[in-house]
């Protein structure tokens, strides 16, 4: 994990698009398949769009056919935090920054080996750094 990120409601708001403050401070979903990231292919590593945190790499991400960008790892397991969600009368695994406590998405047990879990993140709470090589 990098270094923990703090800011107030008003400060992240004024450093974050709306769409974004949605999304990562207010826990908000964006709308299946509409999404940049949702059928990106390229190479390289997914960090928050909040803190710049890495989270994801692309040799991790999969087509989950869920219409948002599906991971079955993040780039390292103290990259993101995991609770429970009760929101929407159910009750789901929410994934968050491990750095600033962004929201990201959900985590579900139905994705491919090696770890048969699905990291189901928003689009907007990811920021994609192409690989150099």
């Amino acid at each position: 994990m990098g270094k923990r990120v703090e800011k107030t409601d008003e400060q992240w708001r004024a450093v974050l698009p709306d769409a974004v403050f949605r999304i990562c401070r207010e826990g908000k979903t964006e709308h299946p398949f509409s999404g940049e990231y949702c059928d990106h292919k390229a190479e390289g590593q997914y960090v928050c769009a909040a803190c710049a945190a890495p989270l994801f790499v692309s040799s991790a991400k999969y087509d989950s056919r869920s219409g948002w960008p599906s991971f079955w790892s993040p780039v390292a397991q103290d990259a993101v935090l995991v609770r429970k969600d009760l929101s929407h009368g159910m009750e789901r695994a929410e994934v968050l920054c491990a750095c600033c406590d962004a929201h990201l998405g959900h985590r579900f047990d139905d994705g491919p080996q090696p770890t048969g879990l699905r990291y189901c993140i928003n689009s907007l709470a990811l920021h994609f750094l192409p690989s150099l090589s």
